[in-house]
């Protein structure tokens, strides 16, 4: 073994690479959870949406069911068959309730499926910045890692801005400021 003495620089050199490291880990972590949370919202208002879909199909249904109603009962009332309007008015007035029932729960559907899309939308804006501190880390250590491979100490300098923006970023992932 060699008695040479290690440069100060050195020390610090592998200090600044663990801290870009942990924040690399921490940066992947955190966006790949709001990541998940994006996909996972995605799905639910997708769901939402075919609900929505489902719904207005049978509204439009009961609506084609009380113009027909409608239109037969218009036809009978010349006749003098009283009866027979009367089923008509309440089947008429059965078709609203149901028409009145789907509008309901479509706009129900409606305000949870946009409930999802915004969770989502704040998923994706919040893990932007975690996937942004990634990248930055990632080249500060290549960096780190080459200055102390071949003892270069300008190499560690320009590392060190670069694993600062990564900071910066995966703050802005918590806070959201930019």
């Amino acid at each position: 073994m060699s008695n040479e003495e290690k440069e100060p620089w050195l020390n610090y050199l592998a200090l600044t690479t663990i801290i870009f490291a942990v924040g690399a880990t921490l940066s992947t972590f955190k966006g790949g959870g709001f990541s998940t949370k994006s996909v996972i919202n995605q799905a639910q208002a997708s769901d939402q949406w075919a609900f929505f879909q489902a719904k207005s199909i049978r509204e439009t249904m009961y609506r084609i069911q009380k113009d027909k109603l409608s239109l037969e009962k218009s036809l009978l009332q010349g006749a003098n068959n009283q009866d027979t309007v009367k089923r008509y008015d309440e089947a008429i007035k059965q078709a609203e309730q149901n028409i009145n029932k789907y509008e309901k729960q479509k706009n129900e559907i409606q305000t949870e499926a946009k409930v999802f899309e915004k969770k989502r939308d704040d998923a994706q804006r919040q893990g932007q910045p975690f996937g942004l501190a990634v990248i930055f880390f990632q080249v500060a250590i290549l960096l780190s890692s080459v200055s102390g491979l071949f003892n270069s100490k300008w190499l560690w300098y320009a590392a060190i801005p670069l694993g600062a923006i990564g900071i910066f970023y995966f703050v802005d992932g918590f806070l959201l400021f930019l």
